[in-house]
C-alpha cells in the first residue's frame, strides 16, 4: 500500500458530501456549545453517584473548562470589539 493512499474503509466515505462542506465559525461554535452542554450533563450525572471514578470526573471537568475557553475565544472572534 502506498503511504499517500487513504486506508480501506475511510471514515470520510460514510459522510458523503458532508465531508466537503465548509465549517463556518458559527457552526464550530454551535458544536463546541453542544459538547460543553453534554459534558455538563455527564458531570451532573456522575455527582448523583459519588462512587463514580473521581479521576474520570476530574478529566471531564478539565475538558469542560477547555471547551468553555474555546467557546469564549471563538465568540470574541465572531463578535467585533466595540471599543475598536
Amino acid at each position: 500500500m502506498n503511504m499517500r493512499e487513504p486506508p480501506e474503509g475511510n471514515a470520510h466515505e460514510d459522510r458523503g458530501d458532508a465531508a466537503n462542506e465548509t465549517i463556518t465559525p458559527a457552526m464550530r461554535l454551535q458544536n463546541l456549545v453542544s459538547r460543553h452542554r453534554a459534558l455538563d450533563l455527564r458531570i451532573a450525572e456522575m455527582y448523583r453517584y459519588p462512587s463514580q471514578n473521581q479521576i474520570l470526573l476530574q478529566r471531564l471537568k478539565k475538558e469542560k473548562l477547555r471547551l468553555k475557553d474555546a467557546i469564549e475565544r471563538l465568540k470574541d472572534e465572531l463578535i467585533p470589539d466595540l471599543n475598536a
